[in-house]
């Protein structure tokens, strides 16, 4: 018998009602968690909703491992993401129908994907901010739209990927309160700060999911929150795709944050609110929940068809030649071309905090060493909700292959995060003061990685227990092998791995050349040795400020943004927002064009000329920073508004424009509003932030422009 549900000429949400009708109660339910069993009667298949592909399909097999979504961020890059995201997308695809060809549906096999995270990284403690786009709102929402348009796909009918926008919303640690915390925000913070990136990635880049968080925001579940599900989620930004939970969330309601008293009535809760969709169990007891009369049939028919609908539109119902991406070959899967694009990535992503001249390296050094913890370590390179790759290249084995008649001089240095001087640490860092005195240069390699920054339930060293960090100085005796390297009186340059700011001490006190190179994925050894043997110019820009120390910051479960993020921090940071150094030369003019008085409505362009003084070939990015009149008492410094990199060759020029709408003028008013105020504003566009820090570091001011907007009144605009 032919059903209406697999009727491929009429929509997809009427397919998904004409389904539903046909299932009891109970079958609805079962398909509520994230392990939805077969409904053999009706030939509806089993499916795994649980997917992760952060950076590259995960915990799949091998798969192109991509640099860290911190590391993307440094690229500022929005086509980057995009097409790195389209490969990811290839890659899910393809492992997802060699599996069914095998008849697995088990967890990580599904198209329904838990990326990207788009919090807000309000503080570097925050163990899992490396799975992030940093600190600024409109930056990362430009890149979690690239990400989720890249995932999805452009066909006009099917949906390649989900992709999910998560954690919704105020999330950002501590890791080890996440299932009960209460994040307080005020209205102008929440509008201002933690919702514009998921506002972007559902009205920008069309996410057809949303996950909800642990936490409780302003004292509502986010995962059952009328507020953000309903209100905001559904009515203004006319989300129609479905809610997810965070993995055993919906648990939390009752064990954690008090709200119901049975898992039933947590349960009842969560769907009536809008959150169609629960990774765990709890919504087994919807059973009892309706029964007991706290929840209705019809509000599981809600939930239960934008499930079926998005199923649908992913072509799972449909004959495999119907669906485009069906035919996506498993051989493309960690293919030679993937690998390609994942060094490029890299590349772009690497940033150069430092440097006295010793950058580039010259290839003629034919002493070389290599110290520190992770000069040759694997895992650093990888990150978290990764895919296993088919073949990696470390730091060190990136400078070997470099400069293949070079001896290299190899040591470990010291432990990672070992403070105690024992006499296997005494041994290393002995080993590293004698490779740097036979060496004519000191590559000395520091940082972290995700066993000390990561989610609260991942194993990790005992000393850094949640997930979190407690202090942002490099751990371990990384300080003192720096000390020791640098008295040798040769050049030492620091390359540090971290997916979060470390305040870098010595490196930034007695190091030559400072590079950040974040979390580069698997073959991220070849990209940093490229830039530090000048094949590539760094252009990376740092998309979190890198304080000095931890005393520099509020307290951590503090979410207000007083004096956070370059927006409203009003200390001098080490490495401020937006920085990153080049090996070349560059000049930018800019000119507004438009009217020198705007009235609401109207748009400026703003067109520039980069020149390229250098010697090479180099990409930079450009910056465009507002300031707006003064209306609060706490208001952001200036904001970042627009960016793009931008190709310049050497000896040459080019010219590009970007517009500057009611949008980019607009703040948020303390009653959550946005709204555009009359009054001088100010727009600076160059290579970076225009705060002191950066120009002294960089030793260029950004070109200053100045407009007006005409009224009387301030003009309210749709959030």
């Amino acid at each position: 018998m032919g059903y209406e549900f697999m009727d491929t000429s009429i929509g997809f949400r009427k397919r998904a009602e004409s389904l539903v009708k046909l299932l009891t109660v109970d079958e609805k339910i079962s398909q509520m968690c994230h392990f939805a069993p077969a409904i053999k009667r009706l030939g509806v298949p089993a499916y795994t909703w649980w997917n992760e592909a952060l950076h590259g399909a995960a915990r799949a097999g091998t798969a192109t491992v991509f640099p860290q979504s911190i590391s993307m961020a440094a690229s500022f890059d929005e086509k980057l993401v995009f097409d790195t995201a389209c490969v990811i997308s290839d890659e899910v695809r393809a492992k997802h129908h060699e599996f069914l060809r095998r008849g697995d549906t088990g967890i990580y096999k599904g198209l329904t994907i838990w990326s990207p995270n788009i919090n807000i990284f309000r503080d570097p403690r925050w163990g899992r901010g490396h799975e992030t786009y940093g600190e600024d709102p409109y930056l990362t929402g430009l890149l979690g739209s690239a990400f989720i348009k890249g995932m999805q796909g452009d066909d006009e009918k099917y949906l390649k990927t989900v992709a999910t926008a998560k954690h919704y919303a105020v999330h950002s640690g501590p890791e080890s309160l996440r299932h009960s915390f209460n994040a307080e925000v005020s209205d102008r913070d929440l509008r201002e700060t933690y919702l514009p990136a998921f506002r972007d990635s559902v009205k920008d880049g069309g996410a057809y999911s949303v996950m909800g968080a642990y936490n409780r925001t302003n004292s509502e579940a986010c995962c059952a929150s009328p507020t953000l599900l309903q209100k905001i989620l559904r009515e203004e930004w006319g989300f129609n795709g479905y809610v997810v939970s965070d993995c055993h969330a919906i648990c939390d309601l009752h064990l954690h944050h008090g709200l119901t008293e049975s898992p039933q009535e947590s349960a009842a809760m969560a769907v009536k609110n809008g959150c169609d969709l629960n990774c765990g169990k709890t919504y087994a007891r919807l059973t009892a929940a309706y029964a007991e009369g706290l929840v209705s049939e019809e509000d599981i028919d809600v939930a239960v068809t934008r499930l079926f609908e998005a199923r649908m539109r992913l072509g799972m119902f449909d004959p495999p030649e119907a669906v485009p991406y069906s035919s996506i070959p498993f051989e493309l899967n960690d293919c030679k071309e993937h690998h390609e694009l994942a060094v490029d990535a890299a590349r772009k992503t690497m940033t150069l905090l430092k440097n006295n001249g010793v950058l580039p390296l010259s290839k003629e050094y034919t002493k070389i060493a290599v110290v520190g913890p992770n000069a040759d370590e694997r895992e650093v390179l990888l990150a978290n909700y990764k895919g296993i790759p088919s073949e990696s290249v470390t730091v060190l084995e990136g400078i070997r292959n470099a400069v293949p008649n070079a001896r290299i001089f190899y040591s470990q240095g010291c432990h990672i995060i070992n403070t105690e001087l024992r006499e296997d640490e005494t041994s290393l860092l002995s080993e590293a003061v004698s490779c740097a005195l036979s060496a004519d240069v000191v590559i000395v390699v520091t940082g972290i990685n995700s066993r000390i920054e990561g989610e609260e339930a991942d194993p990790r060293y005992p000393e850094f227990g949640g997930g979190d960090r407690d202090d942002i100085a490099l751990p371990g005796l990384q300080d003192k092998l720096i000390d020791m390297v640098s008295t040798v009186g040769k050049p030492v340059v620091c390359v540090n791995l971290s997916g979060s700011c470390v305040a870098l001490g010595n490196a930034h006190e007695k190091c030559d050349a400072v590079l950040q190179a974040w979390y580069p994925g698997a073959l991220g050894g070849i990209a940093v040795s490229d830039v530090l043997f000048g094949k590539h110019s760094p252009s990376g820009k740092l998309p979190l400020t890198f304080y000095r120390s931890v005393e520099q910051l509020p307290p951590f479960d503090d979410y207000d943004m007083e004096n956070r993020t370059y927006r409203y921090f009003t200390d001098e940071p080490l490495y401020p927002f937006g920085y990153g150094l080049t090996y070349s030369e560059f000049e930018i003019d800019a000119e507004i064009f438009g009217p020198d008085v705007v009235k609401p409505g109207q748009t400026l362009e703003v067109e520039y000329e980069i020149r390229n003084k250098g010697a090479l070939n180099a990409r930079e990015i450009v910056q465009i920073y507002i300031r707006t009149p003064r209306a609060f008492s706490k208001m952001p410094v200036h904001e970042l508004k627009a960016t793009v990199p931008v190709l310049v060759e050497s000896g040459s020029s080019t010219k590009g424009a970007l517009k500057i709408s009611d949008r980019h003028m607009s703040l948020i008013a303390d009653d959550g509003k946005r709204m555009v105020y009359p009054g001088e504003y100010k727009i600076y566009i160059g290579f970076s932030q225009p705060d002191k820090r950066s120009v002294e570091l960089t030793g260029q001011t950004p070109v200053e422009l100045t407009f007006k907007v005409d009224g009387s009144e301030p003009l309210e605009l749709e959030y």
